[in-house]
């Protein structure tokens, strides 16, 4: 039976066989000795997007007081669902977010990683803890970001909106040419994709080029 730890783009996890092709965590364990998750969906505010290997590292899934390995279909995922590059793992892609994230907000430093989860931590969740979204201009939304179209969840990419699922993305739709939609990606995290951050994307994604 697949463990409960794949996550959509609305930060949800479910139990689904369907592989990802990035890895990430919530800053623990989130899970009991079972290795089904507890009522708690994270651990601390360092919610990260890491890379499927790494020094050669091997692991079982869910250890008893080891953090909770989540899974997901590809970097954007991770990023609408509120995670932020790995600081160790993606060093570089850490670096260049933390950059791109001090040049939006007007910063004279490269921005830290405990000041870039506190504001994660508002932008993703509202008080009752559920998933916080925002309604904005659709034309002004960069590549990579998830917004809900028709009341699923769908991936902005140039000139076309692709309906994503746990195994890939479907056929894409003409992205509208304005009108407000509701987003999913944390309004900070775009403003990073805006300013040149690229995610990485599933296979499927790029058969729209």
């Amino acid at each position: 039976m697949p463990l409960q730890n794949r996550v959509a783009p609305d930060g949800s996890i479910v139990a689904i066989g369907a592989r990802g092709t990035v890895m990430g965590n919530r800053g623990g364990a989130i899970h009991g000795p079972e290795r089904t998750l507890s009522s708690r969906r994270w651990a601390s505010r360092q919610w990260i997007c890491c890379r499927l290997e790494f020094n050669g590292r091997h692991r079982a899934l869910m250890q008893p007081g080891k953090y909770t390995e989540l899974f997901f279909l590809d970097e954007a995922t991770a990023l609408a669902a509120g995670h932020r590059p790995c600081g160790e793992c993606r060093r570089q892609d850490f670096l260049w977010f933390a950059k791109l994230w001090a040049e939006t907000k007007g910063l004279s430093a490269r921005a830290m990683a405990e000041d870039m989860d506190a504001v994660l931590h508002n932008e993703r969740l509202t008080p009752e803890r559920s998933k916080r979204t925002y309604a904005t201009n659709i034309e002004t939304l960069p590549g990579g970001t998830f917004v809900l179209w028709q009341g699923a969840p769908h991936l902005v990419l140039a000139s076309w909106l692709l309906p994503w699922s746990f195994t890939g993305y479907g056929t894409p739709i003409e992205r509208p040419d304005t009108g407000s939609i509701e987003v999913l990606t944390p309004p900070s995290i775009v403003a990073v994709l805006s300013a040149g951050f690229c995610p990485s994307l599933h296979p499927t994604a790029h058969a729209v080029d």
